[in-house]
């Protein structure tokens, strides 16, 4: 069995490696990924400028790929280049810091790669970590951080997509690990509303025209049984199935059009 791991933190990301390191005894496995941090650039895909490829040797010794792209393009170039057969999983992640919510779905690096390999019928999971240290999110390279649980429940629930595929109507799942996990467990949740509530801070450059930073607090109006709120208020192992098919119900909209 094949294994395509890949990432939006960057080919020499630390989250990449506990990734392959969960799933190395489950399967043979392929990183590729971002040359660089892609976090927030959603499901993009570059068309016009030119993709390279570069073999890195990542730090257990192995051989990664760095596209220098999105991770859409990383998941692409992947699949159509790099291996010479469909792989039987997917894994995004594991990323640095949570990805939750309807709002923030779509910006995610993270479920841009994972939605771009389901759209192709492979058996995806996004997986990401909780980090409370603000200045390592958006490293690019390698972080401290403890893999240790994420990568245990990695594996567990790797073996089961592998052994029994994705159930019907599911075409990817989104884990979230917390950073003190109560229990070992996963915890079904739908999404919640949002990840961050927006905020925006106005400067000016030294000829005095103002620039902008997007930035967030985080949503504090998580209602139980939403992933914002069984992870940080209950700190449970979150896992929520996810579809591609965003099509709504189109008896409303003929009913609506009369």
């Amino acid at each position: 069995m094949k294994a395509l791991i890949s990432n939006d933190d960057g080919i020499t990301a630390s989250g990449i490696l506990a990734s392959k390191k969960a799933v190395e005894d489950l399967c043979e496995t392929y990183v590729v990924a971002p040359e660089t941090q892609q976090s927030g650039i959603g499901h993009a895909l570059t068309l016009y400028e030119p993709l390279r490829v570069n073999e890195h040797i990542l730090k257990d010794g192995s051989i990664g790929y760095g596209v220098g792209g999105t991770p859409t393009d990383a998941v692409t170039i992947a699949l159509f280049e790099i291996m010479d057969e469909r792989p039987d999983i997917m894994i995004s992640g594991i990323n640095t810091g949570f990805n939750l919510g309807q709002a923030e779905l779509t910006t995610s690096g993270t479920l841009g790669a994972a939605i771009e390999a389901a759209s192709f019928g492979i058996p995806t999971i996004a997986i990401s970590k909780e980090v409370t240290r603000d200045d390592i999110k958006f490293e690019n390279g390698h972080v401290e951080i403890d893999f240790d649980f994420a990568q245990k429940m990695l594996n567990r629930l790797a073996k089961i997509v592998l052994k029994k595929g994705l159930p019907e109507g599911i075409d990817l799942l989104n884990v979230n690990i917390p950073e003190n996990p109560s229990d070992d467990e996963f915890e079904v949740v739908k999404l919640g509303n949002r990840m961050y509530t927006p905020v925006i801070e106005k400067r000016l450059d030294p000829r005095d025209k103002p620039y902008y930073w997007i930035g967030g607090e985080p949503y504090e109006f998580d209602e139980p049984g939403s992933d914002g709120y069984e992870l940080k208020k209950m700190q449970k192992t979150t896992i929520t199935p996810l579809k591609i098919d965003l099509t709504s119900d189109m008896s409303l909209l003929k009913e609506w059009l009369r």
